[in-house]
């Protein structure tokens, strides 16, 4: 989809959105694919007070599939804007498809993370349904919050489960291990959280 003519404009996620996707294509056509999207979804629906538009960008991946964003986001670099939403996405779908198991690892977790809990914001007691409003939530401060503040969130959510997961581990490796990668996520996501307050993240 081209950038709308007139930059004021908010951007509603359609069914357009990825049509201009390259297929198997030059990386670098793939790489402006990646960041004009992004830019659009991040940038171009912050001036819009449509409900709609917001619970469109939440649900995205619902939307056109996690297949079509990890075409157009995976390869991005964690710093960047796309590798940052791709990271945000990859979560939420994550919690819809675990949020039993993501609810009891929260629950472990924060008491060893009470920080991280206060940022993360998930209401009590910690259920299936409060672990995916929050991550719901998270997502729509993509379209309507301050977007350094929506990785700050994620990131502490990612953390206090990762710290849950290797409390929980029985046998330990296979557990301590996904654990170490959800901590390497919300590393990832503070960092991008810093480079969006510096005004560097694009």
């Amino acid at each position: 989809m081209s950038p709308s003519p007139d930059p004021r404009r908010p951007i509603m996620p359609g069914n357009k959105l990825f049509e201009s996707l390259p297929g198997a294509a030059d990386p670098a056509t793939v790489t402006e694919a990646a960041h004009r999207t992004a830019e659009l979804l991040v940038r171009g629906v912050r001036e819009s007070a449509d409900e709609e538009v917001h619970a469109r960008v939440v649900k995205l991946a619902d939307e056109y599939g996690l297949d079509e964003l990890a075409e157009l986001w995976s390869d991005s670099p964690a710093d960047s804007l796309p590798g940052a939403l791709w990271r945000l996405y990859l979560l939420r779908s994550w919690v819809h498809s675990n949020a039993a198991e993501v609810a009891r690892e929260f629950a472990t977790g924060r008491e060893y993370a009470e920080v991280h809990a206060v940022v993360a914001g998930v209401a009590e007691p910690p259920g299936p349904t409060e672990v995916r409003d929050m991550v719901d939530a998270v997502l729509r401060g993509v379209a309507t919050g301050d977007f350094a503040t929506t990785l700050d969130r994620a990131a502490a959510f990612a953390r206090i489960v990762a710290t849950g997961r290797a409390h929980l581990a029985e046998d330990g490796h296979d557990r301590v291990l996904s654990a170490s990668k959800l901590v390497e996520t919300a590393d990832q996501l503070q960092t991008a959280a810093r480079a969006e307050r510096a005004g560097h993240l694009w």
